[in-house]
């Protein structure tokens, strides 16, 4: 499928990483994907807390074009409601390409690890296991409980990517973008995007 017609959906939930959540969102529309944004409450709550008050899911993209330029502008940006059950992501029939779950939350994790469907974030996930397609979830806790690991590994198991929010530091990293720069990067890879957000491993660090 060209990028000029690709849909990925994004999820962003109420776990500590909401850097990670606009640079995925801004990278994707850099690619001119069209990405079908939901945010949880608790999500809602961590842009404000992590990023300001004025960075908001109806605000974003103003956001992400004063941050990383006019390049966000070649994709487009549909924001769902986690409420709103008869959106087009909560059916098999619409064509959405993939989905990825940054920051992924351990309750949002068990639910989709448990198929519960309780709210679109995880009804769309959901269809991507079901009609086999990509599903990245990126958790970001620690420690984790037994409880947990075990939902990681039923994700696994149905054929989600346990991505988890863990930078690497071979390239040598100066500041939290560059950081936001590697996870987005991995994301993109996950999903069959090429990219150049971080620069591959040459058998010598910051080469």
């Amino acid at each position: 499928m060209s990028t000029e017609s690709r849909s990925i959906a994004v999820a962003i939930t109420g776990a500590s990483g909401a850097l990670y959540a606009v640079r995925t969102v801004a990278a994707l529309l850099e690619h001119a994907i069209q990405v079908e944004l939901i945010v949880s409450d608790y999500g809602r709550r961590l842009l404000r807390d992590e990023l300001g008050e004025q960075v908001g899911p109806e605000r974003l993209t103003s956001f992400l074009a004063q941050k990383y330029g006019a390049g966000v502008s070649a994709g487009t940006l549909m924001l769902h409601s986690n409420r709103d059950m008869g959106a087009t992501l909560a059916s098999g029939s619409h064509r959405c390409s993939g989905m990825v779950i940054v920051p992924c939350s351990m309750k949002t994790l068990a639910g989709v690890a448990h198929g519960l469907s309780r709210s679109l974030i995880e009804r769309a996930a959901d269809v991507m296991l079901k009609e086999r397609r990509p599903l990245v979830i990126v958790p970001r806790e620690t420690p984790m409980s037994l409880p947990q690991l075990r939902n990681l590994v039923s994700c696994a198991e149905a054929g989600a990517m346990v991505l988890p929010a863990m930078p690497a530091f071979y390239q040598l990293p100066r500041t939290l973008d560059d950081l936001a720069d590697f996870m987005a990067g991995k994301i993109l890879s996950a999903l069959g995007l090429e990219h150049a957000l971080y620069p591959a491993w040459t058998g010598h660090a910051g080469s």
